[in-house]
């Protein structure tokens, strides 16, 4: 959008925004979006209006305009944009009269975001005649109040994170010790507000008996101090192995949401009534119109979405990746682009998978990440998710308890993550709780490689960014570096069942593709015969074979990769490995085993605050479909054109050790995806 006017600095605040609203106004109506409520702002500098149009007789959903001051872009953003829709029209607005997207701008950006659940960026709002055709998923009579605790729970909980590390210091012994604190109480909290008082009720080591919910308060804690934290202590090591609480994985192991050896480690008092506080004394629940409907608001009031995305904002802000953890949290943009592709691909190309269930009843769709961290790509599956089936079964009211049920149904079965990082689980679990899926079947695996814990041909889509590189030892780490390579054979060797020794004395492996097998522990020489592969390839090569063993044909796989893998020239037997050789005759592919159907670039710094400059893209596969006459063997899909764009940047900058969406950057994500769902 071209600049306002030069003269802009000698305007007021409230005169640039009032100008920068008129140009958004102008910009509507052109689109057809002639009717506009002007919205009362208390922040100088901040103007908005609701937008929208009419279209065959039917008023359109609205168009939430936002002036923002070019000093503050940061704000630009689809949780803050979606707040503000919330907070701003009046508390008398019905509502399906709230905005359902966003058109915001400081005189030199704009942006434009979808503000359904989950709120996301998007390049363009749509047109008067299909806007129409989305719909509404938030429907929730107390959601404004939801939107205001977003704020007030993501301010206190960045405040307790320094409290605990810089003022009031306790047991921990790093930033992420106290992330890890936080879950633990958030977990006894949820379980307080989820249970009756009877479940509540656990015995002391000296044989007292208490409840939960006697002690886990503000008020206990300032009367008792040292005495309340003890039986807070105690009552953690009581609830945290709660059936409620275990999930199961594919081979029936049961993994609880805490191990035995995690305890609630906090020891003082203050800190206990400083999060205690947050979390607990909210104030009045109030409707869309602000009239009260419960005298003291808590957690469970809440809308899901809202207080997992405190939770997932709240660790992307606050954890440290570097250190050589291996641990890289994937950018929100990131995570939106590829859960939005897979799901457009899913709705139109197979939406059946989404309702159908087994004969017990239980739902088939499954979702996985095998490297799942703080399970983030699951957070955002569940959001579209939600907003797919809403789309399937209509705006019928009849079907709204249907679908409710299979979405809840979908909670606890549909959901799966793995981690080798015990802390991430447990992260991973609590904020899938927080969601509403404490059963989400998330787990703790040594090696999401070759465990049997994660079933092959088992799973519709699978969205992860696996660890990647190759471990560098110096002359003095022999004994290192030996028990790397020992582990590695092991690994490599799992990964050649599709590979059978060679009959005579040349060696070697023959190759033979199947829907249930795995490959890339060998790799085949320039005459084609398969040999052991390497200790030091590359995990994300073996991740790629993996998840393609644990999808079922015609499922989906969305990975991000170091653009080795996609473009070096030893790596070229992997990209055959996957697409098949071409025929030169005809331009087919034959002997792969996934279509591909996009690759996306992503900028060098996407992973700047995890500590890693590596450049990377999102690979994007469908395993081919298997054959009907020999289920274990693929079919001979044809390789359609393949999608393929560079993201240059993300909506911000990496700066001092955080995001800054401050400089106006694109998110090039937005336009990249909007261009892959219209077929551009």
């Amino acid at each position: 959008m071209a600049k306002t006017k030069d003269q802009s600095q000698e305007l007021t605040p409230e005169q640039a925004a009032a100008q920068t609203l008129k140009v958004l106004a102008a910009e509507l109506k052109i689109k057809g979006y002639n009717s506009e409520v002007a919205l009362k702002s208390e922040e100088p500098g901040v103007a908005a209006a609701i937008h929208w149009g009419m279209h065959q007789g039917v008023e359109t959903p609205r168009i939430f305009a936002l002036a923002l001051p070019k000093e503050a872009w940061e704000r630009a953003n689809a949780n803050e944009v979606q707040r503000l829709s919330y907070e701003m029209p009046s508390p008398d607005t019905p509502e399906d009269k709230y905005p359902q997207f966003g058109f915001v701008a400081d005189g030199q950006h704009e942006a434009f975001f979808d503000l359904s659940f989950p709120p996301h960026e998007i390049d363009r709002l749509p047109e008067l005649a299909e806007i129409n055709d989305y719909k509404r998923i938030k429907a929730d009579p107390t959601y404004r109040w939801s939107m205001r605790m977003y704020n007030r729970l993501m301010n206190g909980f960045n405040a307790f994170h320094e409290r605990v590390y810089q003022i009031d210091k306790d047991r921990v012994s790093g930033k992420n010790d106290i992330i890890l604190e936080v879950a633990k109480l958030l977990f006894l909290e949820s379980f307080r507000l989820h249970h009756d008082r009877q479940s509540l009720n656990f015995t002391m080591p000296d044989g007292t008996q208490l409840n939960l919910a006697d002690i886990f308060t503000v008020e206990y804690v300032e009367k008792h101090q040292k005495k309340a934290v003890a039986q807070i202590q105690a009552a953690f090591e009581h609830f945290k192995s709660h059936p409620d609480y275990v999930v199961t994985d594919d081979v029936g192991e049961s993994h609880p949401i805490f191990d035995k050896n995690q305890h609630l480690e906090l020891s003082q008092p203050g800190n206990y009534r400083s999060l205690l506080d947050l979390i607990q004394n909210l104030g009045p629940v109030t409707d869309n119109q602000n009239q009260t409907v419960k005298p003291a608001g808590t957690l469970a009031d809440i809308a899901a979405d809202v207080l997992g995305r405190v939770f997932d904002v709240f660790l992307r802000a606050n954890f440290e990746s570097k250190g050589g953890l291996g641990i890289y949290l994937t950018p929100a943009p990131v995570k939106q682009a590829m859960l939005a592709i897979a799901f457009h691909d899913i709705l139109e190309e197979s939406p059946e998978i989404l309702t159908a269930r087994e004969a017990d009843g239980t739902p088939t769709f499954r979702f996985a990440d095998p490297a799942c961290g703080s399970y983030g790509f699951g957070a955002v599956a569940m959001g579209y998710l939600e907003r797919a089936l809403a789309g399937i079964y209509g705006r019928e009211t009849s079907q709204d308890v249907r679908r409710e049920k299979l979405f809840q149904d979908m909670l606890q079965h549909s959901f799966v993550g793995a981690d080798s990082a015990p802390m991430m689980v447990t992260l991973a679990r609590v904020n899938m709780a927080l969601l509403g899926a404490n059963k989400a079947r998330i787990f703790y695996t040594s090696n999401s490689l070759t465990t049997d814990q994660l079933k092959p041909c088992s799973f519709d889509l699978i969205c992860t960014n696996p660890p990647f590189g190759t471990p560098k030892f110096g002359k003095n780490h022999g004994e290192a570096k030996k028990a790397h390579e020992n582990d590695m054979a092991k690994i490599l060797e799992f990964f050649r069942s599709d590979l059978t020794p060679r009959d005579g004395s040349g060696g070697g492996f023959d190759y033979s593709p199947t829907t249930k097998g795995l490959a890339l522990g060998g790799k085949p020489s320039k005459k084609g015969v398969w040999k052991e592969a390497a200790a030091t390839i590359d995990p994300a090569v073996l991740f790629i074979d993996r998840c393609l063993q644990l999808l079922k044909p015609g499922g989906r796989l969305l990975i991000i990769l170091p653009d080795g893998v996609l473009c070096n020239s030893s790596d070229r037997y992997v990209r055959e490995y996957i697409m098949g050789t071409k025929d030169e005759q005809t331009g087919q592919f034959h002997g792969g085993k996934a279509i591909v159907k996009a690759v996306i670039s992503l900028p060098a710094d996407a992973f700047k605050l995890s500590g890693t400059g590596a450049k990377t893209s999102i690979l994007y596969l469908r395993k081919r479909k298997a054959r009907p006459d020999a289920p274990d063997h693929f079919l001979d899909e044809p390789q359609t054109d393949v999608f393929m764009a560079v993201a240059d940047t993300l909506g911000y900058v990496v700066k001092n050790n955080v995001e800054d969406h401050s400089s106006g950057v694109p998110n090039d994500l937005a336009t990249i995806v909007g261009a892959y769902v219209r077929g551009e």
